[in-house]
């Protein structure tokens, strides 16, 4: 958030102080792209940790292909291709596939392609993401932070996410696992579905 909010305060100053119609206009467009990314990033922020959704047990899938495409819109060189059964997902399943993007997303420095995936199955909710392309960035602390082997002195903003939803797997008597190679990384996810939406 740091960056699109300093662009926003930076972009006022000058704003207050330029006189030229033309550049004024070009500091006006700054600071709507500004205020876009940093609505799109509350947006996830709120999805991926906090209350998602209102009160109900499940999240319109429309919501969170919304969420995911901002993000990934961020850097033109990212196709993003979906492939999800139903209209919506239980919660815990939606920040496990918000958190999943957020870390593919990361991983694809160079550009590539992410693949989502859910559906409900056995009453069950699989999610599989996937980042493809040139020298994939996964930092080997996430991978054990994903599979519940973090180190206490090893939590830090690049691990705690992925710690969190390790968390949440089990909680819910779930699993998380992943597999990576130099061109690709697969994270994949089986969660119970809630009680209340099995019908």
């Amino acid at each position: 958030m740091l960056s699109p909010v300093g662009a926003m305060s930076n972009g006022l100053e000058l704003l207050a102080d330029e006189k030229d119609p033309e550049m004024r206009a070009r500091c006006i467009e700054l600071l709507e792209q500004s205020a876009t990314i940093s609505t799109n990033k509350l947006k996830f922020f709120r999805l991926a940790f906090g209350a998602a959704g209102g009160f109900g047990d499940a999240v319109p899938v429309e919501e969170v292909r919304e969420v995911i495409d901002a993000l990934a819109a961020d850097n033109k060189r990212i196709e993003v291709n979906w492939a999800i059964e139903g209209s919506s997902l239980p919660k815990p399943a939606v920040k496990v596939m918000l958190n999943f993007a957020h870390i593919a997303l990361d991983a694809l420095i160079r550009g590539g392609t992410l693949d989502i995936g859910a559906e409900m199955r056995d009453g069950n909710a699989e999610i599989v993401v996937r980042a493809s392309g040139d020298r994939i960035a996964f930092d080997d602390t996430i991978g054990k932070a994903l599979e519940g082997r973090l180190a206490p002195g090893e939590l830090s903003s690049r691990t705690a996410a992925a710690h969190m939803i390790a968390l949440l797997a089990e909680e819910i008597g779930g699993g998380l696992q992943f597999k990576r190679d130099d061109n690709a990384l697969v994270l994949g996810a089986v969660l119970p579905q809630p009680p209340g939406m099995i019908g």
